[in-house]
């Protein structure tokens, strides 16, 4: 064989076997909370049923800054589709009041895919507080100002922002103490680091279950099946819902015909009565739709919320 037809066999051969190694690439959910918490827990739910769907796909976490680090991370991904951010309203919303300066654009860096769940925002208790439910809670707070110190997953996360606005609504204050994602609040929870949380029912769970927690209140209009002795706030005279909700979303130069197979097998899987009983058993509702319903539902929530953050007037964060 003529020395230039073996060397072009040979390239034209690594050029194949490089082509093949990045189709088989997984593609990346990046969570922006630690692993262990109700959002983590989801996506590996979700990853590993993508993976049945011929779908092969990861986790990974980049907690920090209210999810900043994460979406900043992916904005900055190659858009083909391959890296996905777990997308929620402090990531596309909120971040942008809470913060001086955002190193990504809530708006125009990423392309909608998917909405994949939503859930009521709750809070929980250590069992050996001086009170078991909000409006107890709400009564101590006016008796010991400033003695409730109160955990969340983020400043510009809804499981602050929606106890942040309910507590301006009772006429009461506690002390926020953020961390990065849910489990490590919880974490301090359970070592009397902190007295409550403003969390999701995924996360907590376990630890209700075991006797070492209580739920005060759920900010939705029914109680959770999965906690069923839990009122809502509404029942103890606050009328306040706030559900947290979260999507998938890509690069904004990702095509669209990617984008429409990635929403296509993601909805296959959010659709499968199977999937949707092992989600609703960690508090998880899937709901899922086309890019522009999640493009638009996001519009709405931006809708919602900041213009309420903005009159609450919250100092801005430091990354």
């Amino acid at each position: 064989m003529p020395f230039r037809k073996y060397i072009g066999g040979l390239l034209l051969g690594l050029t194949a076997a490089f082509g093949t190694a990045q189709a088989q690439q997984p593609t990346r959910i990046v969570v922006p909370f630690a692993a262990g918490g109700g959002t983590d827990q989801y996506a590996r739910l979700l990853a590993a049923e993508l993976g049945n769907h011929g779908l092969q796909t990861i986790v990974e976490n980049k907690p920090g800054a209210s999810g900043i680090v994460a979406a900043d991370y992916v904005a900055r991904s190659k858009p083909d589709g391959q890296t996905l951010l777990m997308s929620s309203l402090s990531t596309l919303a909120t971040n942008s009041i809470m913060y001086e300066k955002l190193p990504y654009d809530p708006v125009k860096s990423f392309a909608p895919v998917t909405q994949i769940a939503y859930q009521p925002t709750i809070v929980v208790g250590r069992m050996d507080l001086p009170y078991k439910n909000i409006k107890e809670m709400v009564a101590y707070a006016k008796a010991n100002p400033g003695k409730i110190n109160r955990g969340s997953p983020g400043a510009s996360i809804l499981t602050n922002l929606a106890p942040v606005a309910f507590e301006s609504m009772a006429g009461i204050s506690t002390t926020h103490i953020p961390f990065n994602g849910d489990s490590p609040g919880l974490q301090a929870l359970l070592g009397n680091q902190i007295d409550i949380q403003g969390t999701s029912i995924t996360g907590p769970l376990q630890h209700i279950k075991a006797g070492k927690m209580r739920v005060l209140g759920v900010m939705d209009s029914v109680r959770l099946a999965q906690v069923p002795d839990a009122p809502t706030f509404k029942e103890q005279g606050y009328d306040i819902e706030a559900l947290l909700w979260y999507g998938l979303s890509a690069p904004a130069a990702t095509p669209k015909g990617v984008v429409g197979h990635l929403n296509s097998t993601i909805n296959e899987v959010l659709r499968n009565p199977e999937f949707i009983a092992r989600a609703r058993a960690i508090g998880m509702e899937p709901r899922g739709g086309s890019p522009e319903a999640y493009g638009s539902y996001v519009q709405a929530e931006r809708a919602r919320w900041i213009p309420l953050l903005q009159r609450l007037e919250l100092p801005k964060q430091a990354q």
